[in-house]
């Protein structure tokens, strides 16, 4: 049993963190900026240079790479060779360019300040990478990302992140090569072999392995277990690569590359979002802790001129780049601005790159301190221009974005349908019947299999998380569709669509008339009762088997409905039964809707009995 003093050195750097995340991450937020500036702020206050109140910052940066897996993983999980291949243009020849020329530009400047060769090429490399989390975080809150120049600038985004992958491979190969040339030939073609294998592995079990996997889980109905096999790919894949002399990021990336199709792709990333978002906020507040100050203000003439020569000059390339590839001199700027920061990735580079001994670790702080401070100042530039551009908007030219719609196309469906049981494979009939391909999220194994005969967009994911809901694509639906069984599964989803999907129309299956009503009085658009209007066409099919007209059925079916939805409405406005239910132990009975021409009969002694009528 751990004793009381482990206990207490444990929490205090525990209780530091989420203290110090709490009350920079909404300041910052307030004041319109983004939460990693926050993170990398708080991590500035609290570390070496700061407060002190954390000792030993690389400790904590260990734990918080895994925020950089688990963030690769999920890039993963976002890519569909399909995808790929529809982006292709912008992915690999816009962002190719943008690497390539920005990469070549900066580090001829590092060069001709001063640093060597190989430590230029680093430097050019790491502040040419933008920063993702900053840029898909403003074009989300722009609502931008399905418009052109958002679509180009998740391309370069797209590429940047493919690219660190391979980057983190060569940085080793740069080194002074004294371990490769020691190596025998036959250690360096094990040692091949081993890599080769390692990703073959990966790609086998991924490919055949994880499906069948999680359908075994999934079946078990715990969401704990779900989530604890997610880590283990994650960390099992990242763990192999590392093992075999590769980065984690590489593991990591890979197995979400091969989950991307998956049927449990949603749940999945809902699963990891939450570590993933943990994590890499300790990760930022790691980068600010290894942030020297007192360097800082030895060289703050050279980061005073060099952070706004890295903010203008990557505005400008991106711009005369993206003009270049078919945007309009607007969406070039504003693409521009959105990438001009120094990315995430540069905390992870520039270590390796001191680690492999590219570059002392003295340029490598300088190089870091530049990095956060276009981060910091990056944002508030993009908002300045964004807003002397708002003034004039910009036509969106929809041919256009027939080929842009990429990585974001999946979301692109009008309807998104929870629950694909009896009730919700019929209306997906009638949506099928009008080419209108819904998305389904459904967590029964045996359902997501049925739903692949109706080539549907369907996940495994449970639809009461909001979550799940997001990255299904809630927010993009036009109409929400809600096709479970249970009651207060249904309610409880409702709600959550009326709080935060208010654009897109609820349409809930109810299961009778109470329920009904409370999903009225909780705001749906339409609700209909599961065996209300089968009941209808039944009564109107038993008035014409009995001699009734055709036409004269239909029209006393059709009374019978609006007199129906007459009274559901009214009691929805006064209460089920007008106040009467305020009562203990009163409740909602059925009533005619036509006054009925005598008294009730009882046929037998059982029935007088449960009528309370006395013996005839």
């Amino acid at each position: 049993m751990a004793s009381t003093a482990s206990h207490v050195s444990f929490l205090p750097p525990v209780l530091t963190f989420c203290g110090a995340a709490v009350i920079a991450v909404p300041v910052f937020r307030f004041l319109g900026l983004s939460a990693v500036l926050g993170y990398l702020a708080a991590g500035v206050v609290i570390g070496p240079s700061g407060l002190s109140l954390v000792g030993d910052p690389g400790t904590i940066a260990t734990v918080a790479e895994l925020g950089v897996v688990l963030l690769l993983f999920i890039i993963g999980l976002e890519l569909k060779l399909s995808h790929l291949w529809s982006m292709k243009r912008d992915i690999f020849g816009l962002g190719f360019a943008q690497l390539g020329v920005t990469a070549l530009c900066l580090g001829l400047a590092a060069s001709m300040i001063g640093f060597g060769p190989k430590a230029a090429f680093v430097i050019g490399i790491a502040v040419a990478l933008s920063a993702t989390a900053i840029a898909l975080q403003m074009l989300g809150e722009r609502n931008d990302l399905q418009t052109p120049y958002g679509q180009r600038s998740f391309a370069i985004l797209l590429f940047q992140d493919l690219s660190v992958v391979p980057i983190l491979a060569i940085l080793p190969l740069l080194a002074s090569g004294m371990a490769a040339e020691q190596a025998s030939p036959l250690d360096q073609l094990i040692t091949v072999g081993e890599t080769i294998a390692a990703i073959a592995a990966v790609v086998l079990v991924g490919r055949y392995g994880l499906n069948p996997f999680f359908r075994i889980l999934a079946r078990t109905g715990s969401r704990e277990v779900m989530t604890a096999s997610a880590l283990l790919v994650v960390l099992g894949a990242a763990l192999l690569m590392q093992e075999v002399g590769l980065s984690m990021a590489m593991g990591a990336f890979l197995a979400g590359l091969l989950l991307a199709e998956s049927n449990f792709r949603h749940q999945l990333e809902a699963d990891i979002e939450p570590f993933r978002g943990m994590l890499l906020g300790l990760f930022f507040m790691s980068v600010g802790m290894s942030i020297d100050l007192a360097l800082v203000r030895e060289q703050w003439v050279l980061l005073a001129i060099a952070a706004p020569v890295v903010i203008l000059g990557k505005t400008v390339l991106i711009t005369v780049l993206s003009r270049m590839f078919g945007a309009t001199w607007r969406e070039g700027l504003r693409s521009g601005t959105l990438l001009c920061t120094a990315g995430e990735f540069a905390f992870v580079l520039l270590p390796v790159a001191v680690a492999a001994g590219l570059m002392p670790s003295s340029e490598a702080q300088s190089v870091i301190a530049l990095a956060a401070i276009t981060m910091l100042l990056g944002p508030i530039f993009s908002t300045l221009v964004e807003k002397a551009l708002q003034a004039r908007p910009e036509r969106v030219d929809d041919a256009g974005m027939d080929g842009l719609m990429g990585q974001e196309g999946e979301l692109s469906s009008r309807v998104l349908v929870i629950g694909f049981g009896r009730f919700g494979q019929i209306v997906n009939q009638v949506l099928l019947s009008q080419n209108i391909n819904a998305t389904v999220i459904d967590k029964n194994v045996e359902r997501v299999r049925d739903a692949g005969r109706f080539g549907l967009k369907i996940y495994y994911g449970d639809g009461t998380r909001l979550d799940v809901l997001r990255a299904a694509g809630a927010e993009k639906a036009e109409m929400i569709c809600v096709c479970i069984d249970d009651t207060d599964t249904v309610e409880r989803v409702a709600e959550i669509l009326r709080e935060n999907f208010p654009n897109a129309r609820s349409f809930v299956r109810a299961y009778d008339r109470i329920h009904a009503v409370r999903l009225l009085k909780i705001g749906v658009d339409y609700q209909l009762r599961e065996t209300f209007e089968s009941a209808i066409v039944f009564g109107r099919s038993a008035l014409e088997e009995l001699g009734i007209d055709a036409e004269i059925a239909a029209n006393s079916a059709q009374d019978v409905r609006k007199r129906d939805i007459a009274r559901l409405f009214l009691q929805k406005e006064i209460g089920t039964m007008g106040g009467a239910e305020l009562v203990v132990g009163a409740k909602i009975t059925p009533e005619p809707l036509t006054s009925p021409k005598g008294k009730a009969k009882a046929l037998s002694p059982e029935t007088r009995d449960i009528l309370g009528e006395g013996a005839l």
